[in-house]
């Protein structure tokens, strides 16, 4: 059965690529969105581009056995720090949905990471981020260069960074399950 799907993001919705995009900064990406304002633009999570850093290779996190993977959230001012998580209690965080938050006062966080109240099954850190200028994605969803789901955000702890394009697409049905199956380079086929 396939998955209906607004062609609406909204914050939380997850954007992803369709496999003939050509962008290798978005080949088979999923996206996470965690702002988008109609007049000002917005900022998204590449969620499956895995750097070889460690969160303890750019923060002291003051817990030896916190070892968080850094992801690439996208070409966008790398120097920056951003996470999503499943912490409900973590001051300032944003909900994007039932159980998924975007950001949260840091120090806080450090402190519950410390005293061993966090781990990385709840929460997932990147370097840098995507983003678009107001009406620029919307473009790009009517140039069907991502397909919107605005009921997949349950999946992006239970599915690893490497299957999680393809694992979205089959869990959707359909005409996106075929999409998961195509090959990287549609030449060797």
């Amino acid at each position: 059965m396939e998955e209906e799907i607004e062609n609406k993001p909204q914050n939380g919705s997850i954007l992803i690529s369709e496999p003939y995009l050509g962008d290798p900064n978005f080949e088979r990406t999923v996206v996470l969105i965690c702002s988008h304002v109609e007049d000002e633009g917005t900022f998204g999570l590449v969620l499956n581009r895995m750097s070889n850093l460690k969160l303890s290779d750019v923060v002291d996190i003051y817990n030896d056995q916190f070892e968080a993977e850094l992801g690439i959230g996208g070409p966008v001012q790398y120097n920056t720090l951003h996470y999503v998580h499943q912490l409900a209690s973590l001051p300032q965080a944003v909900q994007l949905s039932d159980n998924i938050y975007w950001g949260g006062d840091f120090e806080s966080l450090r402190q519950m990471i410390a005293a061993g109240e966090v781990t990385t099954d709840d929460i997932r850190f990147f370097l840098g981020y995507s983003g678009w200028t107001p009406g620029q994605l919307q473009e790009e969803i009517d140039k069907n260069v991502w397909i919107v789901n605005n009921n997949a955000t349950d999946k992006l702890f239970n599915l690893d960074a490497d299957t999680l394009w393809r694992g979205i697409l089959r869990q959707m049905g359909g005409k996106y399950k075929v999409l998961s199956n195509y090959p990287v380079d549609p030449r060797l086929n």
